[in-house]
Protein backbone atom coordinates (compact mmCIF):
# COMPACT_ATOMS: atom_id res chain seq x y z
CA UNK A 1 0.00 0.00 0.00
CA UNK A 2 3.08 2.46 0.73
CA UNK A 3 4.77 1.40 -2.31
CA UNK A 4 1.34 2.07 -4.34
CA UNK A 5 0.95 5.79 -3.02
CA UNK A 6 4.57 6.60 -3.00
CA UNK A 7 3.94 5.35 -7.04
CA UNK A 8 0.85 7.77 -7.48
CA UNK A 9 2.30 10.84 -5.31
CA UNK A 10 5.38 10.57 -8.24
CA UNK A 11 3.03 10.47 -10.90
CA UNK A 12 1.21 13.64 -9.49
CA UNK A 13 5.10 15.18 -9.51
CA UNK A 14 5.82 14.61 -13.34
CA UNK A 15 2.64 15.60 -14.13
CA UNK A 16 2.79 19.50 -12.36
CA UNK A 17 6.09 19.75 -12.77
CA UNK A 18 5.79 18.97 -16.84
CA UNK A 19 2.87 21.54 -16.91
CA UNK A 20 1.40 20.11 -20.29
CA UNK A 21 -0.48 17.05 -20.54
CA UNK A 22 0.90 13.71 -21.02
CA UNK A 23 0.15 10.17 -21.86
CA UNK A 24 0.16 7.23 -20.58
CA UNK A 25 3.12 5.84 -22.25
CA UNK A 26 5.09 9.30 -22.07
CA UNK A 27 4.06 8.67 -17.99
CA UNK A 28 5.35 5.39 -17.78
CA UNK A 29 8.99 6.09 -19.55
CA UNK A 30 8.82 8.91 -17.18
CA UNK A 31 8.63 7.02 -14.00
CA UNK A 32 10.07 3.67 -15.12
CA UNK A 33 6.82 1.84 -14.47
CA UNK A 34 4.78 -0.92 -16.59
CA UNK A 35 1.73 1.13 -18.68
CA UNK A 36 -0.78 -0.88 -16.76
CA UNK A 37 0.43 0.18 -13.42
CA UNK A 38 0.45 3.62 -14.49
CA UNK A 39 -3.09 4.18 -16.23
CA UNK A 40 -4.60 2.02 -12.73
CA UNK A 41 -3.24 4.51 -10.71
CA UNK A 42 -4.17 7.77 -12.99
CA UNK A 43 -7.62 6.24 -12.72
CA UNK A 44 -7.75 6.75 -9.17
CA UNK A 45 -6.32 10.09 -9.54
CA UNK A 46 -8.60 10.92 -11.68
CA UNK A 47 -11.72 9.47 -9.55
CA UNK A 48 -10.35 11.73 -6.40
CA UNK A 49 -10.08 14.44 -8.87
CA UNK A 50 -6.51 15.22 -8.35
CA UNK A 51 -6.04 14.75 -12.01
CA UNK A 52 -7.87 14.95 -15.49
CA UNK A 53 -7.86 13.45 -18.61
CA UNK A 54 -8.62 15.56 -21.88
CA UNK A 55 -11.02 13.72 -24.60
CA UNK A 56 -7.61 12.67 -26.52
CA UNK A 57 -6.71 10.47 -23.36
CA UNK A 58 -4.32 12.53 -21.94
CA UNK A 59 -3.31 13.33 -18.85
CA UNK A 60 -2.84 16.56 -16.45
CA UNK A 61 -3.07 17.86 -12.84
CA UNK A 62 -6.01 18.90 -11.74
CA UNK A 63 -7.45 22.33 -9.98
CA UNK A 64 -8.15 20.30 -6.66
CA UNK A 65 -3.96 20.17 -7.04
CA UNK A 66 -3.58 23.85 -6.22
CA UNK A 67 -6.48 24.03 -4.11
CA UNK A 68 -4.85 21.66 -1.59
CA UNK A 69 -1.30 23.03 -1.96
CA UNK A 70 -3.11 26.67 -1.37
CA UNK A 71 -4.81 25.84 1.70
CA UNK A 72 -1.63 24.75 2.76
CA UNK A 73 0.48 27.62 1.81
CA UNK A 74 -0.61 29.54 5.50
CA UNK A 75 1.02 27.46 7.42
CA UNK A 76 4.61 27.94 6.43
CA UNK A 77 5.57 30.84 8.69
CA UNK A 78 8.31 31.47 6.98
CA UNK A 79 6.66 32.52 3.71
CA UNK A 80 3.73 34.97 5.38
CA UNK A 81 6.48 36.44 7.82
CA UNK A 82 9.01 37.32 4.67
CA UNK A 83 6.08 38.77 2.42
CA UNK A 84 7.05 42.68 3.57
CA UNK A 85 10.79 41.94 3.59
CA UNK A 86 10.48 40.76 0.07
CA UNK A 87 9.09 43.53 -0.95
CA UNK A 88 10.75 45.96 0.59
CA UNK A 89 14.02 44.32 -0.84
CA UNK A 90 12.59 44.59 -4.33
CA UNK A 91 11.76 48.32 -3.60
CA UNK A 92 15.42 48.48 -2.31
CA UNK A 93 17.56 46.74 -4.84
CA UNK A 94 15.54 46.98 -7.87
CA UNK A 95 16.22 43.45 -8.25
CA UNK A 96 13.98 39.90 -8.22
CA UNK A 97 14.03 38.60 -5.32
CA UNK A 98 13.81 34.63 -3.78
CA UNK A 99 13.20 32.71 -0.68
CA UNK A 100 14.84 29.44 -0.33
CA UNK A 101 14.40 26.29 1.86
CA UNK A 102 17.06 23.66 1.42
CA UNK A 103 15.72 19.44 1.23
CA UNK A 104 18.78 17.77 0.90
CA UNK A 105 21.13 18.80 -1.30
CA UNK A 106 18.57 21.22 -3.79
CA UNK A 107 17.18 24.55 -3.30
CA UNK A 108 13.57 24.67 -3.15
CA UNK A 109 11.81 28.27 -4.23
CA UNK A 110 9.30 29.17 -1.36
CA UNK A 111 8.64 32.19 -2.83
CA UNK A 112 9.60 35.01 -5.33
CA UNK A 113 9.14 38.51 -6.58
CA UNK A 114 9.93 39.84 -9.91
CA UNK A 115 11.48 43.10 -10.19
CA UNK A 116 9.00 45.61 -11.89
CA UNK A 117 11.19 47.98 -13.17
CA UNK A 118 14.47 45.63 -13.88
CA UNK A 119 12.43 42.53 -15.24
CA UNK A 120 15.12 39.43 -15.73
CA UNK A 121 13.56 36.78 -17.43
CA UNK A 122 13.76 33.80 -14.93
CA UNK A 123 12.13 30.83 -15.24
CA UNK A 124 12.82 29.55 -11.40
CA UNK A 125 9.11 29.28 -10.43
CA UNK A 126 7.20 28.85 -6.76
CA UNK A 127 7.85 25.22 -5.98
CA UNK A 128 11.13 24.95 -7.87
CA UNK A 129 14.22 22.85 -7.97
CA UNK A 130 17.93 23.62 -8.35
CA UNK A 131 21.44 21.93 -7.29
CA UNK A 132 22.06 24.47 -4.01
CA UNK A 133 25.75 24.18 -4.81
CA UNK A 134 24.74 26.39 -8.05
CA UNK A 135 22.90 29.43 -6.51
CA UNK A 136 23.29 32.02 -3.46
CA UNK A 137 20.34 30.84 -1.63
CA UNK A 138 21.46 27.66 -1.58
CA UNK A 139 25.56 28.26 -0.43
CA UNK A 140 23.77 30.62 2.24
CA UNK A 141 22.23 27.54 4.17
CA UNK A 142 24.69 24.78 2.97
CA UNK A 143 27.68 27.31 4.54
CA UNK A 144 25.88 25.99 8.14
CA UNK A 145 25.37 22.42 7.93
CA UNK A 146 28.06 20.22 9.72
CA UNK A 147 31.70 19.98 8.65
CA UNK A 148 30.82 15.79 7.88
CA UNK A 149 27.60 16.63 5.85
CA UNK A 150 29.37 19.43 3.77
CA UNK A 151 32.33 16.80 2.93
CA UNK A 152 30.37 14.61 1.67
CA UNK A 153 28.56 16.99 -0.50
CA UNK A 154 32.15 18.54 -1.69
CA UNK A 155 32.55 14.89 -3.55
CA UNK A 156 29.39 15.38 -5.23
CA UNK A 157 29.32 19.01 -6.74
CA UNK A 158 27.90 18.43 -10.88
CA UNK A 159 28.26 21.76 -13.31
CA UNK A 160 25.75 23.85 -14.20
CA UNK A 161 28.03 26.19 -15.95
CA UNK A 162 31.85 26.67 -16.58
CA UNK A 163 31.57 28.89 -13.48
CA UNK A 164 29.87 26.23 -11.62
CA UNK A 165 32.48 25.03 -8.10
CA UNK A 166 33.02 22.06 -8.46
CA UNK A 167 36.69 21.30 -6.45
CA UNK A 168 36.07 19.93 -3.24
CA UNK A 169 38.62 22.27 -1.73
CA UNK A 170 37.34 25.26 -3.21
CA UNK A 171 33.96 24.58 -2.31
CA UNK A 172 35.10 24.30 1.57
CA UNK A 173 36.67 27.16 1.73
CA UNK A 174 33.83 29.21 0.18
CA UNK A 175 31.03 27.53 3.07
CA UNK A 176 34.18 28.81 5.46
CA UNK A 177 34.38 32.40 3.98
CA UNK A 178 30.53 32.49 3.57
CA UNK A 179 30.03 31.73 7.39
CA UNK A 180 32.73 34.30 8.07
CA UNK A 181 30.82 37.05 5.72
CA UNK A 182 27.59 36.39 6.58
CA UNK A 183 26.11 36.35 2.56
CA UNK A 184 26.59 34.02 -0.19
CA UNK A 185 27.31 35.16 -3.31
CA UNK A 186 26.50 33.18 -7.31
CA UNK A 187 28.67 34.21 -10.29
CA UNK A 188 26.89 32.86 -12.98
CA UNK A 189 27.16 29.14 -11.56
CA UNK A 190 23.63 28.11 -12.27
CA UNK A 191 22.72 29.74 -15.62
CA UNK A 192 25.51 31.96 -17.16
CA UNK A 193 25.19 36.08 -16.90
CA UNK A 194 22.90 36.03 -13.59
CA UNK A 195 24.73 37.06 -10.65
CA UNK A 196 23.37 36.39 -6.93
CA UNK A 197 23.65 37.27 -3.23
CA UNK A 198 21.84 35.65 -0.35
CA UNK A 199 21.73 35.96 3.61
CA UNK A 200 20.90 32.75 5.27
CA UNK A 201 17.73 33.07 7.82
CA UNK A 202 17.92 31.75 11.43
CA UNK A 203 15.34 30.37 13.62
CA UNK A 204 15.33 31.15 17.56
CA UNK A 205 17.44 28.63 18.25
CA UNK A 206 19.91 29.87 16.14
CA UNK A 207 19.49 27.02 13.18
CA UNK A 208 19.23 27.65 9.89
CA UNK A 209 15.49 27.28 7.91
CA UNK A 210 15.98 29.54 4.91
CA UNK A 211 17.30 31.91 3.22
CA UNK A 212 16.62 35.13 1.19
CA UNK A 213 18.28 36.94 -1.98
CA UNK A 214 18.75 38.27 -5.21
CA UNK A 215 19.42 38.02 -8.33
CA UNK A 216 20.05 39.76 -11.75
CA UNK A 217 22.22 40.29 -14.72
CA UNK A 218 25.93 40.15 -13.74
CA UNK A 219 26.29 43.84 -14.68
CA UNK A 220 23.64 45.26 -12.48
CA UNK A 221 24.65 42.77 -9.30
CA UNK A 222 28.32 43.06 -9.51
CA UNK A 223 28.41 46.97 -10.37
CA UNK A 224 28.70 50.03 -8.18
CA UNK A 225 26.14 49.13 -6.12
CA UNK A 226 27.22 45.56 -5.05
CA UNK A 227 28.33 46.96 -1.15
CA UNK A 228 24.94 48.72 -0.77
CA UNK A 229 23.18 45.06 -2.02
CA UNK A 230 25.20 42.67 -0.02
CA UNK A 231 23.84 44.87 3.32
CA UNK A 232 20.44 45.04 1.95
CA UNK A 233 20.70 41.39 1.58
CA UNK A 234 22.26 40.95 5.19
CA UNK A 235 19.88 42.95 6.48
CA UNK A 236 17.11 41.08 4.89
CA UNK A 237 18.23 37.70 6.24
CA UNK A 238 18.26 39.44 9.82
CA UNK A 239 15.74 41.03 10.06
CA UNK A 240 13.79 37.69 9.12
CA UNK A 241 15.56 35.78 12.02
CA UNK A 242 14.69 38.42 14.23
CA UNK A 243 11.19 37.84 13.28
CA UNK A 244 11.26 34.10 14.71
CA UNK A 245 12.57 35.68 18.52
CA UNK A 246 15.85 36.44 19.88
CA UNK A 247 18.76 34.50 21.17
CA UNK A 248 20.22 35.68 24.59
CA UNK A 249 24.26 36.73 24.50
CA UNK A 250 24.75 33.57 25.91
CA UNK A 251 23.60 31.42 24.07
CA UNK A 252 24.76 33.49 20.78
CA UNK A 253 28.22 32.73 22.10
CA UNK A 254 27.78 28.82 22.72
CA UNK A 255 26.27 28.69 19.12
CA UNK A 256 28.67 30.40 18.05
CA UNK A 257 32.17 28.76 19.75
CA UNK A 258 29.98 25.24 19.25
CA UNK A 259 29.64 25.78 15.66
CA UNK A 260 32.30 23.72 13.89
CA UNK A 261 31.82 20.58 15.74
CA UNK A 262 32.43 17.26 13.97
CA UNK A 263 29.48 15.47 15.75
CA UNK A 264 26.84 17.46 14.64
CA UNK A 265 25.09 17.68 11.41
CA UNK A 266 23.38 20.70 11.54
CA UNK A 267 24.75 23.02 14.27
CA UNK A 268 23.12 26.35 15.52
CA UNK A 269 24.09 29.69 14.23
CA UNK A 270 22.30 32.87 14.41
CA UNK A 271 22.63 35.21 11.30
CA UNK A 272 23.69 39.08 13.11
CA UNK A 273 27.00 38.40 14.36
CA UNK A 274 29.58 40.62 12.85
CA UNK A 275 31.91 38.50 10.11
CA UNK A 276 34.95 36.65 12.06
CA UNK A 277 38.11 38.22 11.85
CA UNK A 278 40.01 35.19 12.52
CA UNK A 279 38.89 32.81 10.96
CA UNK A 280 17.82 34.85 -15.34
CA UNK A 281 17.78 33.68 -18.25
CA UNK A 282 16.90 30.38 -17.37
CA UNK A 283 16.81 29.64 -13.56
CA UNK A 284 17.41 32.13 -10.85
CA UNK A 285 21.00 33.19 -9.40
CA UNK A 286 20.27 33.96 -5.95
Amino acid sequence: MNNTLIKGLCLLEVLARRGEPMGVSELAGAVGMPKSGVHRLLQALVEERYVGQSSSGRYRVSIKLWEVASAALPGFDLRRHAEGVMNALVEETGESVHLSVLDQREVVYVHKLEAPANPVRAYSQIGGRVPAHCVATGKAMMAFRGPRWLASTAEHLPPATVNTITDPRAFLAEMAQIRAQGYASNGGEWRLGINGLASPIFDDAGTVVGAIGISGPAARVEGPRRESFIAQVREAGQTLSMMSGTVSPHALLLSVTNHWNDTADATPFFASREPNPVSEFEGAGA
